[in-house]
């Protein structure tokens, strides 16, 4: 996913024939010839459609015998796709498997099968598998080739989207931050520093996936080359780079890109299919597509059923009917598509990424996207909607609906002890020290590949009041020992130390609320302090610098800490102590935050993401496969404020929106 959908440009009459009903109609049901270059769709009815197709035999397992994969047909009217000779509508969903924790993917693939789609999208984050250069990690809930393999195993087909940007609503797009530390590396172009880091990815990454596409006997259909890349559009090189770089690798079959229905020839690649993404179906939407591919079936790449939420926005919301009625014409006219999202799942961790519109704004760490099935995995009126309509053009029945998946409420999590952030410093790693601040990325940490996420504490001495000055990504809190002073963030740099009579320990705490995913400003997304810190205009040096990464081996660390009883509330920022009690099953629930500002919760030592008092996001997802039987530890990073308790409920919790 990347840019906002926009309107698009008019469909021809060839395009929209579909072949479902191009056997039953007759040669005065054409448009007049007047009609037939102008994209306009034939306004009358078409007739019930009589066909219904038999895929059933058309399933990774059942399909042994393969000559030839999906293929690009036309015909007198309408072209289409087929598979092994058959007349194939690609029905596609988006699962992201970093997004579901790992125990759910089942889960997940059954109930996309069970509605009725025969192939499951997914993009690959590069800045999850390589965190380090030359480190990679396709363990546990990256594990890939076992969601592909998964899938093949459920009954669906793969579409495969790599990168190595990808949207997403992803921290940079999905790059790994420690791109960032060249000044001469320019993302998405064949500038050589960014090229070499991308085809050592390639080289770890296409093997794990080259021997499960169809003709190796896998469930892979197709791959797409890049994404949305004719917004960003920066070197006319590039594209044709990556394709090469695919292709010698050992990637090949259906190749695609994707694109706006507006940016689409100059996202497109020459031998390349071409998709496109919208909102809904509308009759001006397929102009450009037409003008490059007039001869190729229609695929809508992302046909998005809802949308993300960023901080402080109400939480957005598609209705049911919209979404029936443009899938249906995409039925009636014979044109693939892949919902995006099917299930959107969770932005675990600090892995959301960032628009950057009006204003930065991080995304919520609920990824629910008001998609088919919610954050949880729950039925939503969408899917009994789609498994109906799929149902419809289906000779065989769908195999049945699986069982909504169990919801727990457990006791009120209870708070014991507290720890201010000044005296959880000793756990972290030796801090930097440095004459001048140093960016986030840039941090002589993690075997020279700087911080991706979390925040950074800079301390310095003053001795004197006056005008503070500096640039902080995204925002950061001040502190003069332990009193709070006020905010800086991107937009408002300046904030007054008030007169003092001795030195005294100025810090700053910055927080990383995700790097934008989106448009040219991704090669501006360092974070931290950028640039000098000034008092009255005198740059400030000697800065004692802490990386607060808060992965699972600093809260063990923490353990051994003195942690204070909590009374009452306590000073921020600070870590808050609990315990959650669960049966000896435990089920998914959600966590209701009420009176806390914003942070983070941590349970068990792994972060479930960011919770903020401004919404829409109400309430934390908390899977039941991340809980073990009796005790488990909770942690709370809040920044400002502590809150009255923390609540377990079944209902996920949003401000709405429509539209």
């Amino acid at each position: 996913m990347g840019s906002p959908p926009r309107s698009s440009p008019r469909l021809s009459w060839r395009r929209v024939l579909c072949v479902l009903f191009l056997p039953f109609v007759s040669s005065g049901f054409a448009p007049p010839a007047k009609y037939r270059n102008n994209f306009i769709f034939e306004r009358r009815k078409l007739p019930p459609n009589p066909r219904r197709f038999d895929w059933s035999h058309l399933t990774p397992r059942e399909l042994k015998n393969r000559s030839q994969g999906i293929q690009t047909e036309a015909s007198r009217g309408n072209p289409y796709f087929t598979l092994e000779g058959h007349e194939f509508l690609i029905l596609g969903g988006s699962v992201h498997y970093f997004r579901v924790p790992r125990a759910s993917w089942r889960d997940r693939l059954l109930k996309l099968r069970a509605c009725g789609f025969n192939t499951v999208t997914t993009y690959v984050p590069w800045n999850l598998h390589e965190p380090e250069r030359g480190t990679f990690d396709f363990s546990g809930n990256l594990d890939l080739e076992a969601f592909i393999l998964l899938a093949e195993e459920v009954g669906l087909w793969v579409i495969l989207r790599p990168g190595p940007y990808i949207c997403s609503e992803m921290d940079l797009g999905g790059l790994p931050s420690w791109l960032l530390q060249d000044p001469t590396s320019q993302l998405r172009t064949t500038n050589r520093s960014f090229v070499n880091a991308v085809n050592k990815y390639f080289d770890h990454l296409i093997p794990r996936v080259a021997l499960l596409q169809y003709l190796q006997g896998g469930p892979i259909i197709a791959v797409q080359v890049e994404n949305e890349y004719g917004f960003f559009y920066k070197d006319e090189a590039y594209m044709p780079y990556l394709l090469q770089a695919l292709q010698q690798r050992g990637i090949g079959g259906l190749l695609l890109t994707a694109d706006s229905t507006e940016e689409v020839m100059r996202g497109h690649i020459k031998g390349v299919l071409a998709s496109i993404n919208m909102k809904g179906f509308k009759v001006d939407s397929f102009k450009h597509l037409y003008k490059l591919q007039r001869h190729k079936p229609i695929l809508i790449m992302e046909f998005w059923v809802g949308w993300f939420d960023t901080w402080g926005i109400d939480h957005r919301v598609m209705g049911v009917n919209e979404v029936e009625k443009s899938v249906s014409e995409f039925i009636r006219y014979g044109i693939s598509f892949n919902v995006y999202m099917f299930h959107g799942g969770t932005n675990f961790g600090f892995m959301n990424g960032a628009t950057s519109f009006e204003k930065h704004r991080g995304v919520t760490t609920s990824y629910d996207y008001d998609a088919v099935l919610t954050e949880a995995g729950d039925y939503t009126a969408k899917y009994f909607m789609l498994r109906s309509l799929f149902e419809s053009i289906l000779v065989r029945p769908l195999p049945p609906v699986p069982s909504p998946t169990p919801k727990a409420v457990y006791p009120s999590l209870k708070l014991s002890h507290y720890l201010p952030l000044w005296e959880a410093l000793p756990y972290l790693q030796r801090p930097v020290t440095s004459n001048v601040p140093i960016n986030m990325e840039n941090l002589p940490i993690n075997n020279g590949n700087g911080q991706s996420f979390g925040f950074v504490l800079y301390e310095m001495t003053i001795c004197s009041g006056g005008r503070l000055h500096a640039n902080a990504q995204d925002e950061a809190q001040v502190f003069l020992n332990e009193t709070s002073l006020g905010i800086l963030t991107d937009v408002y740099r300046d904030i007054d130390i008030p007169p003092i009579t001795e030195c005294q320990l100025l810090r700053i705490l910055v927080e990383n609320q995700g790097r934008v995913n989106f448009s040219w400003k991704i090669q501006n997304q360092r974070k931290g302090l950028i640039g000098p810190v000034t008092l009255d205009k005198i740059p400030l040096n000697w800065f004692t610098i802490y990386s607060l990464e808060l992965k699972t081996q600093f809260f063990k660390k923490l353990r051994s800490a003195r942690w204070r009883p909590l009374g009452g509330p306590s000073s921020s920022p600070a870590f808050h102590l609990g315990t959650l009690m669960a049966d000896s099953s435990p089920q998914d629930t959600f966590l209701q935050l009420l009176g806390w500002n914003r942070g983070c919760v941590f349970i068990n030592g792994r972060n479930l993401g960011r919770y903020w008092n401004i919404g829409p996001q109400e309430a934390l997802y908390l899977p039941g496969s991340w809980l073990q039987p009796g005790t488990n530890e909770i942690v709370l990073f809040e920044k400002e404020k502590s809150g009255s308790g923390v609540y377990s409920t079944d209902v996920r919790r949003f401000r709405f929106s429509v539209g």
